[in-house]
């Protein structure tokens, strides 16, 4: 999948943005997956709105997320 963010968070925190990836797919219909990267966690999305909306939830959290 093309839409995706790299994040580097671990624990806790890792388990809230699956939470919230998980319920933004679910809410848009669409499939999502995560995986390891070299500089973190990739979360991918079939939708480039579900990925904004992922990057903007990571904004609330104070995670910085970059592009892949």
């Amino acid at each position: 999948m093309e839409n995706s963010v790299i994040v580097r968070v671990y624990g806790r925190q890792l388990d809230q943005l699956r939470a919230e990836a998980s319920r933004i797919a679910r809410g848009s219909k669409i499939d999502w997956s995560i995986e390891r990267a070299d500089k973190g966690m990739r979360f991918c999305f079939e939708d480039a709105e579900a990925k904004k909306t992922f990057a903007s939830i990571c904004e609330h959290f104070a995670v910085p997320c970059l592009e892949a």
